[in-house]
Formats: C-alpha cells, sequence, structure tokens
C-alpha cells in the first residue's frame, strides 16, 4: 500500500511537470512569433516610411509581452506547486493542481518585469524607439 501512495505522488508530480513543460514551450512560441512579427513590420515601416506600421508592432509587441507574461506567471504557479507537492507526504497526494495557495505571491504583472521578460521585450521596445529617431 505505501508503494501505491508514493507512485501516486510521482504521477502526480508528472502532472504538475508536464503543464509546467506547456507552459514553457508557449512562452517560447510567443517569443517567436513576437520577433517574426514586429521583424516584418520594422521592415514594412522602412520600405514604406510610414510611423504608423511602428506603432503597430510597438502595439503588437505589448500585446506579447502580456500573454508572454501570462504564461510565465503560470508557469512559476506549477513551479510552486510542483515544490510543495514534491515534499508533502505520500500520503496527502490528491492530484489537486489548483495554484490558489501562491497566486498572491506570483502575479502576472510580476513576471511583465522579470529580468528576462525585461531584457526580451524590453530590447524590442527599446529598438522601436532608436528606429522612431532614424524615419
Amino acid at each position: 500500500y505505501p508503494q501505491h501512495r508514493m507512485e501516486a505522488k510521482i504521477k502526480h508530480l508528472e502532472f504538475i511537470q508536464a503543464t509546467i513543460n506547456r507552459m514553457a514551450g508557449n512562452s517560447f512560441l510567443l517569443k517567436g512569433w513576437a520577433v517574426t512579427l514586429v521583424g516584418a513590420l520594422f521592415a514594412l515601416t522602412f520600405k514604406e516610411v510610414d510611423p504608423l506600421y511602428l506603432l503597430i508592432s510597438l502595439v503588437v509587441l505589448v500585446l506579447f509581452w502580456r500573454l508572454d507574461s501570462y504564461y510565465l506567471s503560470r508557469e512559476r504557479l506549477f513551479v510552486k506547486l510542483y515544490e510543495q507537492v514534491s515534499v508533502s507526504t505520500a500520503d496527502s497526494t490528491n492530484f489537486s493542481m489548483s495554484t490558489k495557495l501562491f497566486e498572491k505571491d506570483i502575479t502576472v504583472g510580476g513576471c511583465a518585469f522579470s529580468e528576462t521578460m525585461r531584457l526580451f521585450y524590453g530590447g524590442l521596445a527599446a529598438a522601436h524607439i532608436i528606429i522612431l529617431f532614424f524615419i
């Protein structure tokens, strides 16, 4: 019977890890799409010499930044859940995927301005400002 409980705990951890991987994968895809779309709009900005494309690009960038921050916050919530389940006893495994306990500590806004997000999206935003001076 104790072996069964440990197997249940391991399965629960696998479910949580799969969710973490899915959130990280979504974040990776969003970054790829952000670079692709922003790059295309940059090209249009220079080809047409129209600042409207730069504005559209900036709006697209902000939307991707917000969505990516959401996925990062969800990923971090599930990492916290994983940590909690990993130190709990095998007897307490209930297969809950609720992250409510950690939502006061991890927010979308906090994740939006984490170092990696600031470097990636902030760098792209800075590129917008620099390009604005050249058109």
